[in-house]
């Protein structure tokens, strides 16, 4: 079977935890290929309320400098040598995308669109979620590696302040960016299942 260039893509696509900061493309040319992601991915009514912050080098670092800073608050000291050592493994990587919301632009459209003020959270955050899959398979098909962190809410306020970004952009998500020192393992699937279920849909 001839697979399609963006089946490929999505097969190479996996979370990267065997990593390092060098990267095979330049900085621009990594910013390049988020910005064209984010660009042509779709978003309901058209709202393009997603927006990126691409951070690199001690910039990049300082982002899991204040992970790590809002973890110790709340993780008790005996158990937070495992914690240090996940983030220290995040710093170790090139680059982090900060994926956000602009919720000035889904309270605008809750105004337009009263009859669908409650839905319009909803498709941004699902919206966002194309976002970060978007980003993540091109980069996988540029021989780059990532792997995708949530630690919001817990480090919004500081990075807010580090980059002075606007209040009404609520971050969603993490996105580590690495140089692949080891392909990730096998992914397994439910395949049975699935396929069972497949067909019954199809019948």
């Amino acid at each position: 079977m001839t697979y399609s260039v963006l089946q490929q893509a999505a097969e190479t696509r996996r979370s990267i935890y065997a990593l390092n900061n060098t990267l095979p493309l330049s900085n621009e040319e990594v910013t390049k290929i988020i910005e064209h992601a984010v660009l042509h991915t779709p978003s309901s009514f058209n709202s393009q309320s997603a927006r990126v912050v691409v951070l690199f080098g001690e910039e990049h670092a300082k982002v899991w400098h204040f992970v790590e800073e809002a973890l110790r608050a709340i993780v008790p000291a005996e158990q937070f040598e495992a914690t240090a050592q996940k983030l220290n493994l995040f710093k170790a990587g090139a680059a982090t995308v900060l994926f956000f919301e602009d919720q000035d632009v889904v309270k605008g459209l809750q105004e337009q669109f009263p009859s669908y003020a409650a839905n319009f959270p909803i498709w941004a955050d699902q919206a966002n979620a194309m976002v970060q899959y978007a980003v993540w398979t091109t980069l996988a098909a540029a021989g780059i590696g990532a792997n995708l962190q949530h630690y919001n809410p817990l480090p919004d306020a500081a990075i807010a302040k580090e980059w002075n970004l606007p209040e009404s952009w609520l971050l969603r998500a993490q996105m580590v960016i690495v140089g692949i020192a080891a392909p990730a393992g096998e992914k397994t699937f439910r395949s049975e299942e699935h396929t069972s279920e497949l067909q019954s849909l199809r019948e």
